[in-house]
């Protein structure tokens, strides 16, 4: 795996703003926040994303994921957070590194959702077959 920013934050040879640390997880603020109090949660262990982390590292992240949300909402006085991951660059990861995003929210304007769109029920029944076949 390459060499990322978050590598370099995880060693130590850059500065982070660090909320939490344990032995495999880190958690530190963004340098380009969507609002005051956006948290980014890594696993230390170089891993690109979703589709090639093991369970364990996974459960580790997630778990500090869960650990930081509520403190992250309550030291800004946020409503809510918005917890959101992207896995590869078609779908807009930028550092190729595992990371999930917490992201306060006071109201549920203060972003835009991605545009729905219906589905023919059968088409839908259709793609539902084509993933559960495709299930490992």
């Amino acid at each position: 795996m390459e060499d990322t920013i978050f590598t370099k934050i995880v060693r130590r040879e850059i500065p982070a703003d660090i909320v939490y640390e344990d032995a495999e997880t880190l958690a530190f603020l963004d340098v380009k926040p969507v609002a005051p109090g956006h948290t980014l949660v890594i696993p230390k262990k170089p891993v690109r994303n979703i589709f090639d982390v093991d369970d364990k590292t996974l459960a580790a992240v997630m778990r500090t994921v869960r650990k930081i949300a509520p403190a992250v909402r309550d030291a800004v006085g946020a409503h809510g957070v918005h917890i959101n991951s992207n896995h590869e660059a078609a779908a807009g990861q930028i550092v190729f590194h595992l990371h999930f995003h917490i992201i306060p929210r006071h109201d549920r304007n203060e972003f835009s959702f991605w545009e729905q769109k219906e589905t023919a029920s059968r088409d839908a029944a259709l793609l539902a077959e084509k993933i559960r076949q495709t299930i490992g």
